[in-house]
């Protein structure tokens, strides 16, 4: 006599069996059913907010006569960030082209010198281009940044005749000396490496930059207002005096 076969196991090529439960317990939704009356009513709640705007006053933006303004984190025009004694914050790591996926950016890196000191370190953006267009403004540029030296501004008009025009050099890109600032190149503050300006200790100019410019640039535009902001500070921290304009005390 035959054996019967088992329904609770199943058989496999090869001889193997897998065992599998007697009973197969149904399908339940965990989505609780609805009433037919609200099942009828589902297209209108669909349809809501479309039928609330239709009868809405309609809101036309009189651009570019009224700029319309644009959310804080939209993603526009970049810009080049300096540090607030007048150094370049963009160190020419190139992270930000590696980044991005478009190929928009290129970067060429140089070295700093005492006489040529743009960026804290041992390297500066000498070449720094973006094309925009190729840009896609997705921000992976700027997450990649070590130091937030390139950041995306709310600025969007960038439109021209040109195609040549739509390829930003650095001067284009850097952004604009605030009041006090003193113009690269410049030593760094005195007593300071790197590692302070990446940790916001740098809060402006010292005297002493202010006097390495004026011996080396006395035509420097920017030396009367540095001139204001350090005013009579003392060109070296002591114990007992405060510390210099240029750094905050630890």
């Amino acid at each position: 006599m035959a054996d019967t076969p088992d329904k609770s196991v199943e058989r496999k090529a090869g001889g193997g069996e897998v065992a599998r439960p007697a009973t197969v317990r149904p399908y339940e939704s965990l989505i609780p059913k609805r009433s037919p009356v609200a099942d009828a009513l589902a297209p209108a709640a669909g349809f809501g907010v479309t039928i609330k705007n239709f009868f809405s006053r309609t809101v036309t933006e009189q651009y570019p006569f009224e700029t319309a303004p644009v959310k804080p984190r939209f993603h526009g025009r970049h810009q080049l960030n300096r540090y607030p004694d007048g150094l370049e914050k963009c160190i020419g790591c190139e992270l930000c082209a590696w980044a991005c996926p478009a190929d928009a950016i290129y970067v060429e890196a140089s070295d700093n010198t005492p006489e040529q000191q743009m960026s804290p370190g041992e390297r500066f953006g000498s070449v720094y281009q973006i094309n925009y267009l190729r840009c896609i403004f997705c921000g992976l540029c700027i997450e990649a940044c070590p130091t937030r030296a390139l950041t995306m501004t709310n600025d969007f008009e960038l439109a021209g005749p040109t195609r040549e025009g739509l390829i930003y050099e650095k001067q284009d890109l850097l952004a604009p000396l605030a009041e006090g600032m003193l113009a690269a190149p410049h030593p760094m503050v005195e007593g300071t490496t790197d590692t302070e300006y990446y940790r916001g200790e740098v809060t402006g100019p010292t005297p002493a930059q202010v006097d390495w410019v004026a011996e080396q640039r006395p035509d420097d535009p920017t030396l009367e207002a540095a001139r204001r902001r350090v005013g009579s500070a003392p060109a070296t921290a002591s114990a007992e005096a405060p510390a210099p304009v240029g750094r905050e005390p630890r």
